[in-house]
């Protein structure tokens, strides 16, 4: 008497199309975490230069002495008041938009920090794949504002 035992288990044919699905699945993953790793950046540095502005603000009040904020965004350095230097990540583009009338330089841009909390105002964009980060200084009082910008996911 023999019995037919019938074994359990996934085909080769199954076992390939579930490493198909997986493979997919991980690229789709890394894909998307890849994009808000650079947004997470383009937002690290925006939120670093908006401190590193408000610190000038700071100090232009303090010292009753007007302050500088510089930037220059093909070498992606900044300078602020009491020597603070640094460096912005590579990621996406920066672009300044201020008086020109101050520019020290050209491709330096820079934003006037006056003892009464006034600036001479200006804008930082951070942008990478159809969204980003603008860091906005007003004008007249001198506020620091982050803002996301239209259109970003």
């Amino acid at each position: 008497m023999r019995t037919r035992i019938e074994a359990a288990g996934f085909s080769l044919l199954e076992m390939l199309l579930v490493l198909v699905l997986v493979a997919a699945a991980s690229v789709l993953a890394m894909a998307a975490f890849g994009g808000s790793l650079r947004g997470a950046r383009l937002h690290a540095a925006a939120n670093e230069v908006a401190a590193q502005l408000r610190f000038t603000r700071a100090v232009a009040i303090r010292s009753g002495t007007a302050q500088e904020f510089l930037l220059e965004p093909q070498t992606r350095r900044w300078r602020a008041a009491h020597g603070r230097k640094g460096h912005l990540p590579e990621t996406g583009t920066l672009t300044f938009t201020g008086a020109r009338d101050l520019q020290p330089a050209s491709g330096v841009g820079a934003i006037r920090f006056f003892p009464d909390g006034a600036a001479s105002g200006g804008r930082i964009r951070f942008a990478a794949g159809g969204g980003g980060w603008d860091v906005d200084v007003a004008w007249l009082t001198g506020e620091v504002r982050v803002r996301r910008l239209r259109g970003a996911p």
